[in-house]
């Protein structure tokens, strides 16, 4: 049974939607989540922090309307902790700003439920520093004042003083504000707010669909409306909004707006993710091959029984690693087994994942493929037994010319399999044309992609509305022998190198 004091329920902000905004903090207490209770906008790759026996619910699945949601989330929370459960709140922004956060909280200490309140990043802060606006400066705002425009101003029992605020000296920043933002600018110039302030309205903020409208505050409400923004979105007035043409910077990364499917197993597309939105991309996920254990483990243990007789032990990819030292550690051995074997990586992803155990590749190739690796080892192999440790499917041109001087056992160390059933919605998102780009980094995985195509996905390839970019002249080939065209190979058969041939062919486009 937990301390008495022991928070129970963890009241977490999730930030403006950047996965790199979610704090360390958060991500802690989803490490440790059984039950993760989050906002209709936190992004879904956050919640890939969480365990994968926690459940994920999110509440709008408790109550479609605010005023029925609240006392269920209540409840919701309370009965999970008095159940010993772990609860993050995953709430939107920072939790006590605009987030009711303190009524939650409030609910929790009637209850007698030990919390905790982990801060976030509030949007209006993300949005400012996203659109190039500085929301204090020595020379234009010295004072911020963040102001709900959930409610119409134009009521009578408003709670906020729109007068003071429009006399107010600093950066005015509207949350929730869409709806009414013509009322709200109305009511600010009738109180006296001049109507060249400068302002501007900031659209998903932090995210590749960010957009920003700027105009005089007498204009701002017919630009938003012909420009189609809509929540959610945050409104900031004040002569800071002018200095954005010199200081805007999100919008102008190389791949801002471009949207990319990966097409990767959910573990291993992180790295390519962030480097992406990192770039300014909208990235999804549409893992199309799994990663499982092979079926039958007796040649992997035979080969890990009798490691001292190999001179090299050869890894083609890193699942191949993790998956072999896993095993290793299943069957009562550590590294100490590996003894005086040394060790071959295909690539420098494949080296790190070693480098992550304290070992350090013997070899890696020049150029990250099959034939280089071999061609390494021919020599300093010639004569010596190796131990190659792969997937149980995809080329099998190492084995072949290592064969030639070598003795080669060759082993499944991982098996990969096809996901049955694909994300529909992202399928969907395919045919309609919705995605600019397929990342391809295998051929296994270019193979499974193929095959999950339907006719309308293959024509919106065939014709070049979906561009496909793949890893190496490997997995091309692949995909052009399934009669698709490849619109760019990487230069570097790695994530870094996929990202580069992303960001040529959006400026050759």
């Amino acid at each position: 049974m937990a301390d008495s004091r022991t928070p129970l329920v963890f009241l977490v902000g999730a930030g403006p939607g950047h996965p790199g905004l979610l704090t360390l903090r958060a991500v802690e207490c989803l490490n440790e989540a059984d039950l993760v209770l989050y906002d209709r906008l936190v992004p879904a790759r956050f919640l890939d922090f969480a365990p994968a026996s926690a459940q994920r619910t999110c509440v709008t699945e408790l109550a479609d309307r605010h005023v029925e949601r609240c006392s269920l989330v209540h409840d919701t929370m309370i009965a999970a902790a008095r159940e010993g459960k772990r609860v993050v709140r995953l709430k939107g922004g920072d939790p006590f700003v605009f987030g009711r956060g303190g009524e939650e909280a409030d609910a929790l200490r009637q209850a007698g439920i030990p919390y905790e309140v982990v801060p976030g990043v509030t949007s209006g802060l993300a949005a400012a520093a996203c659109a190039g606006i500085p929301l204090t400066h020595r020379d234009h705002a010295s004072a911020v004042a963040l102001v709900t425009g959930h409610e119409n101003p134009a009521k009578p029992e408003s709670a906020i003083d729109w007068a003071v605020l429009a006399r107010f000296p600093g950066t005015l920043v509207v949350y929730m504000g869409i709806a009414h933002l013509a009322q709200i600018i109305q009511t600010l110039l009738e109180h006296g707010k001049p109507a060249d302030t400068p302002a501007a309205v900031v659209q998903w903020a932090t995210t590749g669909d960010q957009r920003t409208v700027e105009a005089p505050l007498c204009d701002l409400a017919g630009a938003v409306q012909r420009a189609g923004l809509a929540a959610p979105a945050i409104v900031l007035m004040g002569p800071v909004v002018g200095l954005r043409p010199r200081l805007a910077w999100f919008e102008h990364r190389p791949l801002f707006g471009r949207r990319v499917l990966l097409t990767r197993p959910r573990h291993q597309a992180d790295d390519l993710a962030r480097r992406l939105e990192q770039l300014g991309a909208v990235t999804f996920n549409l893992p199309v091959v799994d990663i499982r254990a092979p079926v039958d483990w007796a040649p992997v243990d035979r080969g890990l029984a009798n490691l001292g007789r190999y001179g090299w032990l050869v890894f083609t990819s890193a699942n191949g690693v993790h998956a072999l030292i896993r095993r290793l550690r299943q069957t009562g051995r550590d590294l100490r087994a590996l003894g005086s074997v040394r060790l071959a990586a295909i690539g420098p992803a494949t080296a790190d994942a070693l480098r992550s155990y304290h070992l350090e590749p013997d070899i890696i190739p020049a150029e990250y493929r099959s034939e280089a690796l071999a061609a390494a080892l021919r020599e300093r192999a010639c004569g010596q037994r190796v131990l190659l440790a792969r997937a149980d499917r995809g080329r099998d041109v190492l084995r072949e010319e290592l064969a030639a001087v070598a003795e080669v056992d060759q082993v499944a160390v991982y098996s990969q399999v096809d996901v049955v059933g694909p994300d529909p919605h992202l399928l969907d998102c395919l045919r309609r044309g919705e995605i600019d780009y397929v990342t391809l980094t295998s051929s296994n995985i270019a193979r499974a992609f193929v095959r999950a195509l339907d006719a309308p996905c293959r024509a919106r390839i065939e014709t070049g509305k979906v561009q496909l970019v793949s890893i190496s002249p490997v997995t091309s080939a692949a995909v052009r022998e399934l009669g698709l065209p490849v619109a760019a190979d990487a230069a570097e058969y790695t994530a870094a190198g996929v990202a580069e041939a992303l960001i040529a062919l959006a400026h050759a486009g």
